[in-house]
């Protein structure tokens, strides 16, 4: 008879280190005598989204880890351990953002006032973190904005996801990085969009107010998972699971695409501005 690892199950050392993360969650949870259903609650997590954490598909955000080190005799395992889990170095809110962003088979993002992550442009990256740190490192800044860079490579792929951006006006009209950065930045959306990798529209300020002004949205879809939604404010951000509420966010953002102007004309707006810019030059 052949080993449980003759027959495809994975070694100790063939599992990777989400993998084990999520084992060691499976196996204190059963340990509890707790079901998924009953961690869910405490957690403030869904069933399934602790199913796809202890499946190794899925990156707990560090408020979850903080809460199973509470839950379960773990000795701080969980909130030890979750740096190990991301490829690529972020702020700790948008970790498990970016782990549902890199398996999403869908994305629709509405930004309110800066130019969405996948579509920045080195220069615009640069000038964003620049202006968070009063006193920034160089170094790390560069760091950060190779980071970004690696992040947009999905939309560069064969198995790229589906992408709808929506943008309010105020994402093309502040001059981040000055003119020439602009011009670029807004040159580089409108390619995406004239290309049909993305499609793309504008919220303009004459629309008033609508449902996501005072937010920005990400809503991702999935082949095999139910959908998220991902808010950010300052220095935080949430990652959403909750059926009720994800689906809040996409009326919402539905709501804000019926006050967006058609694709033609975004992207026509967005290159004229371009031009705009590239005549302060």
């Amino acid at each position: 008879m052949g080993s449980s690892h003759d027959q495809g199950e994975p070694s100790a050392t063939e599992l990777t280190s989400r993998q084990r993360y999520g084992q060691h969650l499976k196996r204190l949870r059963e340990q509890a005598g707790m079901t998924q259903t009953e961690l869910e609650a405490p957690c403030a997590l869904s069933g399934s989204m602790i199913a796809h954490i202890e499946a190794g598909r899925r990156v707990p955000q560090l408020r979850d880890a903080r809460k199973f080190d509470q839950l379960l005799p773990s000795e701080g395992f969980f909130e030890a351990y979750l740096p190990t889990l991301s490829v690529v170095p972020v702020a700790e809110h948008f970790a498990g953002a970016l782990e549902a962003e890199q398996q999403a088979i869908a994305i629709c993002e509405y930004a309110v006032s800066l130019v969405p992550g996948l579509l920045q442009i080195p220069e615009y990256a640069r000038s964003v973190y620049e202006a968070q740190e009063p006193n920034y490192v160089p170094a790390e800044v560069d760091k950060r904005v190779v980071n970004r860079g690696h992040r947009a490579e999905i939309l560069k792929s064969l198995s790229s996801p589906t992408v709808w951006f929506i943008l309010n006006e105020n994402v093309i009209r502040a001059q981040v990085g000055g003119p020439a950065v602009m011009a670029e930045q807004l040159k580089h959306i409108a390619w995406f969009g004239r290309s049909g990798r993305v499609r793309l529209q504008v919220v303009p300020h004459k629309a008033g107010a609508h449902a996501t002004m005072n937010s920005m949205v990400s809503l991702m879809r999935f082949a095999d998972a139910p959908p998220l939604a991902y808010v950010e404010g300052l220095y935080t951000g949430n990652l959403i699971d909750e059926p009720a509420m994800v689906q809040k966010c996409q009326d919402a953002y539905d709501l804000a695409r019926a006050a967006a102007l058609p694709s033609d004309a975004s992207l026509d707006l967005l290159e004229s501005v371009a031009e705009d810019y590239e005549n302060e030059r």
